[in-house]
């Protein structure tokens, strides 16, 4: 009786065990975003969950593609200052703000700043181009994580994420969940990054 008892018992810890697994492993790879606003509404305040960096933060370098298929990656847009987007088109919050940050690109998109939309589709191009094709969206160039690896290298937690990256291709701040990104206090914010003077490097 008592080794049926101990049975039972090791059963019901190790069935507990791989419930608590199976739990944290779907929050660690839920869809929601995690973000201050109120769930399924766009925040318009740019400060309540727009992570201004003390110092900027070094990221992680990793490759994309563009809509033609072309390799990319955060390097090759040193020199401006760059709202990196992370979404995809099962994400309902994304397809929230996608127009508001096609908007935004259209607005003050140009050789100084650029929107870099980045979806993590399975499905690649295709799929990205359907969905662009379906909200009207047009400023925004096509770029796709097909290896999967950006969530990781930036330590994204949830959909949609976005950074603003300096001109150094350094993280400066962060935004998690769907925003308004073409409001005048998204823009001013932007702005004032991309109109930051350059730090002089040290002579060698």
């Amino acid at each position: 009786m008592k080794k049926i008892v101990l049975v039972v018992a090791i059963l019901f810890a190790g069935s507990m065990t791989v419930a608590a697994l199976i739990y944290k492993f779907k929050l660690s790879n839920q869809a929601e975003p995690v973000t201050s606003a109120t769930p399924g509404t766009i925040a318009t305040t740019p400060f309540r969950s727009f992570q201004l960096l003390e110092e900027p933060r070094t990221l992680k370098d990793f490759k994309f593609v563009d809509g033609k298929w072309k390799p990319a990656s955060l390097a090759d847009f040193q020199g401006k200052t760059v709202l990196l987007n992370i979404w995809a088109t099962w994400c309902g919050p994304c397809r929230e703000e996608m127009p508001t940050l096609d908007r935004l690109q259209a607005s003050i998109g140009g050789p100084d700043f650029e929107v870099v939309a980045l979806s993590i589709d399975e499905g690649g191009i295709a799929v990205v181009n359907d969905f662009y094709q379906e909200l009207g969206l047009k400023a925004l160039r096509v770029f796709v994580d097909p290896s999967g690896m950006a969530p990781g290298a930036l330590n994204v937690l949830g959909l949609p994420t976005t950074l603003l990256i300096d001109r150094e291709g350094r993280e400066v701040g962060r935004y998690m969940g769907p925003a308004e990104w073409d409001s005048p206090e998204m823009i001013s914010v932007i702005r004032r990054e991309v109109n930051a003077p350059v730090a002089a490097k040290p002579s060698s």
